[in-house]
C-alpha cells in the first residue's frame, strides 16, 4: 500500500477548503463592486415593520430572544468559551489539541479584525440598530468568530465519540449555534446579509482547516523516549 497516497477524505476536505476561500473571494468581490446592496437592503427591510421600522417583525419576544442569542458570539462569551475549553484539553493531556484551538482562535480574531479594517465597510443604515455597535461591517465578526468557535470545537468533540449519532449531533449543534448567530445579526439590522454570508465562508474554511491540523496532528506517533548508551 501507498502511504503517500492522497486519502480521499483529505481529498475532499481539501476540495470544500478551497471551495470555501473561494466563495469569500466572490462575496467579498461582489460586496467591494456594491453589487449586493440591493439585495442587502431589501432583505433588511422585509425583516422590519413597514410603517416602524424600528420594530422587528414576529412578536416582541422575538426580539429579545435574539439580542441574548447574539452574545454567544460576542467577545466575551467566545474568549470565556476557549479558555475553558483550553483549560480542558490541558487537563484532558490533550495538549497538542489544546495549542491548536487556542492559536486557530487567537488568530482567527486577529484576521477577522484585519479584514474588517481592509474591507471599512459601514454598517447597515437603512433600517434601526436594536444593538449597539462600533467595529466596521464586513465580514461579520460574529459570525466568523462563531464558525471558527463552535465548529471547530464540535469536530474536535466529535471526533472523540465513537457513536455516529452522537458525533452528528455535535457537529449539528455547532452548525446551529453558528448560523443562529449570524441569523441574529440580520434581524438585529446591525450586519448586512452578505456579511453574514462571508462571515460564514471564512470562519468555515478556517475551522475547517483547523480540524483538519488537529486530525494530522493526532495521527503522528507521541516521541519515543531515546535509549541512554
Amino acid at each position: 500500500m501507498v502511504r503517500d497516497r492522497i486519502e480521499p477524505r483529505l481529498l475532499a476536505s481539501l476540495t470544500v477548503l478551497v471551495g470555501l476561500v473561494l466563495l469569500f473571494i466572490t462575496i467579498a468581490d461582489e460586496v467591494f463592486e456594491q453589487d449586493t446592496h440591493a439585495f442587502d437592503k431589501a432583505v433588511l427591510l422585509a425583516l422590519r415593520i413597514t410603517s416602524d421600522p424600528s420594530q422587528m417583525i414576529g412578536p416582541q419576544w422575538l426580539a429579545l430572544a435574539f439580542r441574548d442569542i447574539t452574545s454567544l458570539g460576542g467577545f466575551t462569551v467566545i474568549t470565556m468559551v476557549t479558555s475553558l475549553s483550553v483549560l480542558y484539553l490541558l487537563v484532558a493531556g490533550k495538549t497538542r489539541n489544546a495549542i491548536v484551538l487556542a492559536l486557530a482562535i487567537s488568530l482567527g480574531a486577529v484576521a477577522e479584525s484585519s479584514l474588517k479594517l481592509l474591507f471599512s465597510r459601514a454598517r447597515p443604515d437603512v433600517v434601526p440598530h436594536l444593538v449597539e455597535v462600533q467595529t466596521m461591517s464586513f465580514p461579520s465578526g460574529h459570525a466568523m468568530m462563531s464558525a471558527i468557535t463552535y465548529l471547530t470545537l464540535g469536530a474536535m468533540l466529535a471526533r472523540a465519540q465513537p457513536n455516529r449519532r452522537l458525533r452528528i449531533f455535535i457537529i449539528s449543534v455547532g452548525v446551529f449555534l453558528t448560523v443562529s448567530i449570524g441569523l441574529s445579526r440580520v434581524f438585529l439590522g446591525v450586519h448586512w446579509p452578505t456579511d453574514i454570508l462571508a462571515g460564514w465562508t471564512i470562519g468555515g474554511a478556517w475551522a475547517l482547516a483547523t480540524w483538519m491540523i488537529a486530525d494530522a496532528l493526532s495521527r503522528r506517533k507521541p516521541d519515543q523516549p531515546q535509549p541512554i548508551n
